[in-house]
């Protein structure tokens, strides 16, 4: 047992799930953690020096969530360019 009254200590890097789990669809990514479908699914097997690099790459993907897209035309014609 640690000294702090702890039975089991794991040096382990945290999940950055928030629970807020939607996907943006055109950038891939969770809108609460930031990680991609694969990597959130590969999570809890992924080895701790990966963790980390994707957790120091979160705060980056932010901006892929607030670019502007082109509002409703560009909608429009992305959905017209899928539709063809």
């Amino acid at each position: 047992m640690a000294e702090d009254g702890q039975i089991w200590i794991r040096d382990e890097v945290d999940s950055p799930c928030v629970k807020i789990c939607v996907v943006h669809r055109e950038a891939g990514l969770c809108t609460g953690c930031l990680r991609t479908l694969d990597e959130i699914a590969a999570w809890s097997t992924l080895p701790a020096e990966t963790r980390r690099e994707i957790m120091d790459q979160l705060p980056e993907r932010r901006s892929e969530l607030t670019k502007r897209r082109g509002g409703r035309k560009a909608r429009q014609r992305r959905a017209a360019n899928q539709s063809e």
